[in-house]
């Protein structure tokens, strides 16, 4: 690393601590950061040590809020016969700027990836089953991790647990994006937009 001020340099290494950014990216961010105005560059200090103090876990959902229950968790006008699974709290962000889901949510923080030595109690599965036994309410369990090895793992051994109880358990589909041609597509993703038709 170039040679700085020692304030400079643990900005920079700070923020090369962070996923996808590399020292380049860090000295770029750092030095804009520094050319901000002061009230500017505190005011996304204090945006970080507020989202760091205040941010928690849903106690419903698990997904990430800064109130508890959480806002999707306490609204009336969601479905609440509807559970969405998914690994993580960005996955919940994806789904509601579709604007189509309006059910609610449960965030698993993770999959289980025996490679990893990540089991099921390792995620935020135990919270899920104590939810569906408690809330009658709930019809429908989605699962919607992602289509890797451990996100179909997950969902496979979820749907397995669910069996017994008698919840419609469902998988979201995937396959060709809109837009994406066939040639171009892996024996994978084709074989799931083949499973995964429908009739139109």
């Amino acid at each position: 690393m170039a040679r700085y001020a020692p304030t400079i340099a643990r900005l920079v290494s700070e923020l090369g601590k962070l996923p996808g950014i590399g020292t380049k990216t860090a000295q770029r961010l750092a030095f804009h950061i520094l050319s901000l105005p002061r009230e500017k560059s505190a005011a996304l200090a204090d945006a970080i040590i507020e989202a760091a103090r205040d941010t928690r876990l849903c106690s419903v959902c698990c997904n990430l809020t800064d109130t508890d229950p959480c806002e999707i968790c306490t609204s009336t006008s969601r479905d609440r016969c509807v559970i969405c699974v998914l690994e993580s709290p960005r996955d919940v962000a994806s789904i509601e700027r579709v604007h189509e889901y309006k059910g609610l949510y449960h965030v698993l923080h993770g999959t289980i990836s025996p490679m990893k030595g990540i089991g099921p109690d390792q995620i935020k599965l135990k919270e899920l089953l104590a939810r569906l036994r408690e809330d009658t309410d709930i019809e429908e369990v989605i699962l919607a991790t992602n289509p890797t090895v451990e996100g179909e793992a997950t969902a496979m051994y979820i749907a397995r647990l669910l069996k017994p109880a008698g919840i419609r358990t469902t998988r979201i589909a995937h396959g060709l994006p809109m837009g994406g041609d066939l040639e171009y597509a892996d024996e994978a993703t084709l074989s799931m937009a083949l499973e995964g038709r429908r009739e139109i």
